[in-house]
């Protein structure tokens, strides 16, 4: 699946174009994000409510090997989409190019399509980040434009996902992206919207730019605190920023319907950033984050059954 075609008449049905990732399931990246839930349980629990793919998730969740993540994730009964793979992109001393080879090679070894990149700060954690000034952002699109060719060059998608506490986190840096570099976007409508962009505007301006979409629903007292400085990212979504979809302030609907009627034949991702504090298999006190999974995907599959 690619970037949408506005003459493409007949499309992969939306239900089919629908994947999980580890992080709706609250594994992460980050140090001290929170509980981390094994393997086995994530991976059981996307078939168990019906996914039929998913992301990599973080460096870790899977076995290093390529052929091993293959594996696993075909014992599960689940084909591989992507991975999110933040690097550093502005520095001119640093060649983002080698480590993103790497994850490429997993993707291919597990027959993916996608490349989620997102212009790390080099720092842990989406707290803070410095300000591009414009010999980083020169570094950042070249390398952006490296990167997308190699990607190609092994049959994968590059997409560059704007994402809170990156070098590219707003509507504004985005759209200096699209306007200064040939990569595809990932649609993060949660991140869009955090950072200060409006995901509903971008994907009915540049449906013919996105490549990959990230569906998060946000409630928005939240992500305006994190936009003013509030409160920290990594707060927010342990108080509960990120909502199942539907019961958000984001039209999804009104995403998927003009990306739908544009062409788009890519992948709808279910990415609800969760932080758990415990096992919910050992304490039945605790929210499952299952549970909202299966909301969001009864909400999509709804929306879609409107489309085709």
């Amino acid at each position: 699946m690619s970037i949408g075609s506005a003459s493409r008449t007949a499309r992969t049905p939306i239900r089919e174009r629908v994947a999980g990732a580890p992080i709706s399931w609250g594994v992460c990246e980050v140090p001290g994000w929170g509980f981390q839930l094994p393997p086995a349980t994530v991976l059981r629990q996307m078939r168990e409510v019906g996914l039929t793919a998913t992301e990599f998730g973080p460096d870790g969740f899977l076995p290093d090997q390529p052929t091993d993540k293959a594996a696993v994730l075909q014992q599960h009964g689940l084909a591989a989409v992507g991975q999110f793979v933040p690097a550093v992109l502005h520095e001119p001393d640093h060649d983002p190019l080698p480590g993103v080879r790497t994850a490429m090679t997993g993707l291919v070894a597990a027959a993916a399509s996608t490349v989620v990149m997102a212009a790390a700060t080099g720092a842990a954690g989406y707290d803070s980040r410095p300000e591009l000034d414009a010999a980083g952002w020169h570094t950042l699109l070249g390398n952006l434009d490296r990167i997308a060719e190699a990607a190609a060059d092994v049959g994968l998608a590059a997409t560059l996902h704007p994402h809170v506490g990156t070098m590219i986190e707003s509507g504004l840096e985005a759209q200096r992206v699209i306007d200064g570099s040939g990569v595809a976007l990932c649609l993060d409508t949660g991140h869009l919207l955090i950072g200060g962009g409006d995901p509903v505007a971008m994907a009915a301006a540049h449906p013919e730019r996105i490549g990959h979409v990230h569906l998060k629903d946000v409630r928005l007292p939240l992500a305006q605190r994190v936009r003013s400085g509030e409160i920290g990212y990594a707060a927010a979504v342990a108080d509960g920023m990120y909502a199942p979809l539907g019961a958000g302030d984001i039209d999804i609907a009104a995403i998927v319907a003009g990306l739908e009627s544009r062409g788009y034949d890519g992948w709808y991702v279910l990415e609800q950033d969760t932080v758990l504090t415990g096992d919910p298999a050992d304490d039945p006190l605790l929210p499952d984050p299952v549970d909202d999974v299966r909301s969001s995907l009864d909400y999509l599959f709804a929306v879609a059954d409107r489309h085709e």
